[in-house]
């Protein structure tokens, strides 16, 4: 599995960033975390607000602080 958190680096990328990896360890999951901060590679997903979350390439959220809980019902 591979996560992409989509931000440039505001408080609510970096808080998502850590939601995910608590998600992660609750999950006894492992997954490739990745952080995108270019603005041009964020665009290619389509997301226009920040954060965004990509799971396995696929935008999943955009605009919104998950918590670990709603990225573990995400993650499935």
């Amino acid at each position: 599995m591979t996560i992409e958190i989509l931000g440039t680096g505001c408080a609510k990328c970096k808080q998502l960033e850590k939601n995910v990896l608590e998600a992660l360890a609750k999950s006894g999951r492992f997954a490739e975390v990745k952080k995108v901060e270019d603005l041009n590679e964020i665009m290619s997903y389509g997301v226009m607000s920040t954060p965004g979350l990509v799971i396995d390439g696929k935008v999943v959220s955009t605009g919104k602080l998950l918590s670990p809980d709603q990225i573990l019902e995400l993650m499935g």
